[in-house]
């Protein structure tokens, strides 16, 4: 895969649409100092070649009962490719694993998972979690409060 050579214009535009990615392009170009035609260009090749892969609403948890966060490191009896594939294939059909990352460390993976409290919780890591492929072990880390999440400010 071959790395798209961004300018400065290009970062201004994706660190614009990472704090709001509904601004028009007219409010964009403004922010950027281009023109509308120019900004509108660079943002159409930028999803052409896959530097922008897509726009989403962020949703405050608390209206969708998922403010609940817990962190689960999970330690794998198999790290073959075929038990990385199995374990992860099943992780996307349970919907409260917000994300998960294959972690070079003492455990395997981390999972962010998204609940109503702590006892939703305790019955997504028993019915879903705990039934995951080649799982060893779980450790689980509770969130007391959320500082900084995607979508808060941009790292661009």
């Amino acid at each position: 895969m071959t790395r798209i050579k961004l300018d400065s214009f290009d970062h201004a535009i994706l660190r614009n649409l990472a704090v709001d990615g509904r601004i028009s392009v007219t409010e964009l170009a403004g922010r950027i100092g281009l023109t509308k035609s120019p900004t509108q260009a660079r943002l159409r090749r930028l999803e052409e070649q896959g530097v922008i892969l897509g726009y989403r609403a962020l949703i405050d948890p608390l209206q969708i009962d998922a403010a609940h966060i817990a962190f689960v490191e999970v330690k794998l009896s198999d790290t073959r490719e075929t038990a990385l594939s199995a374990f992860e294939d099943a992780v996307r059909q349970v919907p409260e694993i917000e994300e998960c990352h294959l972690i070079a460390g003492a455990f395997d993976y981390l999972l962010k998972v998204r609940s109503r409290d702590i006892a939703a919780y305790r019955r997504v890591l028993a019915e879903h979690i705990s039934g995951l492929p080649c799982i060893t072990s779980t450790s689980t880390h509770v969130v007391m409060e959320a500082v900084k999440e995607t979508g808060a400010q941009s790292p661009i």
